[in-house]
């Protein structure tokens, strides 16, 4: 039996895995029609999700950590399944995946700078991103399939984001008190400026889903207080999303 730290969440990730194969796939029949925008949306986010994770599981192996390192693999794979929903996804449109984006090799480079810590302090900007966005997917369409592979994603997401902010916690507890509060503002900082070009980039799509680039923006910066205190708190696990 599991009983170190984040042995709740392997068993979370592995209940979920078997939820999610007794739910089965999503109706990849239906097909899929969204604006050419929207479409471009979709195909930079599945690119950023697909990855093989070696270089996050052999630091997570290095923490050692076994129930952190086997449920980094989890999260790794839940990660993988989104890439494999919007290469679905981008099929059940007839619309192709790309080969590569910049932004996601900035964010692979940057993960792999230094240390676990560094490396779970960019992807978090990424998470953070990815909830809002996967939030304005599942809302903002009329497209049955498009809004259940978001709304599949973003629960997946809503997961991630604790489960990182407790790792955080107790990785910036490491460092002398009067560090971490300056860290993780220069980490919203960061979020800030990479929130940004996410909604230049993105936004003639998120204005077809009905958000604009603002309201992208504010809503981000505003999630972002959350997690904070989440991975400044004693008790990161509270931290509560936006549904």
């Amino acid at each position: 039996m599991r009983t170190g730290e984040f042995a709740k969440w392997t068993r979370r990730f592995e209940d979920e895995r078997e939820r999610r194969h007794a739910e089965g796939d999503a109706d990849w029949a239906l097909g899929a029609t969204l604006h050419p925008s929207v479409w471009a949306g979709i195909q930079r986010f599945q690119v950023g999700e697909d990855g093989d994770g070696a270089n996050l599981s052999k630091k997570a192996d290095q923490a050692g950590d076994p129930d952190y390192a086997d449920a980094v693999r989890l999260f790794i794979a839940e990660e993988q399944n989104h890439a494999r929903l919007l290469a679905r996804l981008l099929a059940a449109g007839g619309v192709p995946t790309l080969a590569g984006h910049w932004s996601d090799t900035v964010f692979v480079r940057l993960r792999r700078l230094m240390g676990l810590r560094t490396e779970l302090l960019v992807l978090m900007i990424a998470e953070v991103v990815a909830l809002r966005y996967y939030r304005a997917l599942r809302d903002g369409t009329d497209d049955p399939l498009t809004a259940d592979v978001a709304a599949r994603i973003l629960s997946d997401e809503q997961r991630h984001v604790p489960f990182h902010c407790e790792r955080l916690h107790a990785s910036l507890a490491e460092l002398p008190t009067a560090v971490r509060r300056p860290a993780m503002a220069l980490w919203r900082v960061l979020l800030l400026a990479v929130s940004a070009i996410v909604a230049a980039d993105h936004g003639p799509g998120l204005r077809r889903l009905g958000v604009g680039r603002r309201r992208f923006l504010a809503d981000i910066m505003a999630s972002s207080k959350s997690v904070v205190r989440a991975v400044l708190a004693p008790r990161p696990d509270e931290w509560a999303g936006t549904p």
